[in-house]
């Protein structure tokens, strides 16, 4: 593979693409899960993919619109998405959780819709259900590596607003943390790093990699900042190593990178296990 990866421009896009998303979608998933809204990546990775199914139909139907990309296009319906749950959040203020299942419902039948009028599933669809090592262009990693710097750069800065907002949006509201406009902006982030990774992952299964490394490492971690460190950790491992695997195998990759993280996830599991019966028979002694 490493002759081939320094041979074809396809594989070195994906190779530093995927490597990209392992930093930054661990990174926000971290919050995520904290914050108890593990689904809203599943919510938005169908609106993304509702995003697509309109990319593709248009350019089948509209005469003269041959190069379209279909990522954009799922950017521009994944933060439109996102703005929505905003929007239904505050509209349903007892009854938040709602929003998701709005969206992700809206998604998926909007997506079925164009999907039919695009004539049916093909090659380009099921590589971004999926994940596809060939389909990563150069336009989109750098699409990629943009996002990812500006996801960085956002979360240093806005660090302990977007910590305190996690474990505490009323003690926030107290110290003057205006967490509108950040729960905003963090939203419109996993949008973007949603309909971004689509292309490795795949749309279906973006949200593991968001979810399954962060609940791998809060079964070991300490502290937040080192669940940040070993989420991120276990999230470039599963990229990776996923990403040899399909070569190898000849599969999507969206399957092989969530099944390593599953095995990651696993592991930690036994690790505490193991940990901790240790401790207990240590104590006994």
């Amino acid at each position: 593979m490493i002759d081939s990866f320094f041979q074809y421009e396809f594989l070195q896009n994906a190779a530093i693409t995927g490597i990209l998303i392992g930093i930054v979608a661990p990174l926000l998933g971290v919050f995520i899960v904290v914050r108890r809204l593990s689904l809203i990546a599943d919510a938005l990775s169908h609106i993304t993919l509702t995003g697509i199914a309109a990319s593709l139909l248009i350019e089948k139907r509209v005469t003269g619109i041959n190069e379209l990309n279909p990522v954009y296009m799922g950017m521009v319906f994944s933060v439109g998405g996102a703005i929505l749950i905003e929007k239904l959040r505050k509209l349903y203020k007892h009854y938040e959780e709602l929003a998701i299942p709005i969206i992700l419902s809206g998604g998926i039948g909007v997506g079925v819709i164009l999907i039919s009028l695009a004539d049916g599933f093909n090659t380009d669809l099921f590589s971004y259900l999926f994940g596809s090592v060939t389909a990563v262009s150069s336009s989109n990693m750098w699409t990629v590596f943009f996002i990812t710097v500006a996801v960085i750069t956002i979360v240093i800065l806005f660090y302990k607003e977007l910590f305190v907002l996690s474990f505490d949006e009323e003690h926030a509201s107290i110290a003057g943390v205006n967490g509108r406009w950040i729960h905003l902006l963090f939203i419109v982030m996993v949008a973007l790093v949603i309909a971004s990774s689509m292309q490795v992952v795949g749309i279906l299964l973006v949200s593991a990699l968001m979810t399954l490394p962060v609940a791998a490492a809060l079964r070991i971690a300490a502290s937040f900042k080192q669940t940040i460190g070993l989420s991120i950790a276990f999230g470039e491992f599963s990229v990776i190593f996923g990403l040899i695997s399909s070569y190898h195998l000849s599969v999507p990759p969206g399957g092989t990178i969530v099944v390593i993280a599953i095995m990651v996830l696993i592991m930690a599991i036994l690790y505490k296990k193991v940990r901790n019966h240790l401790y207990v028979k240590g104590d006994t002694v």
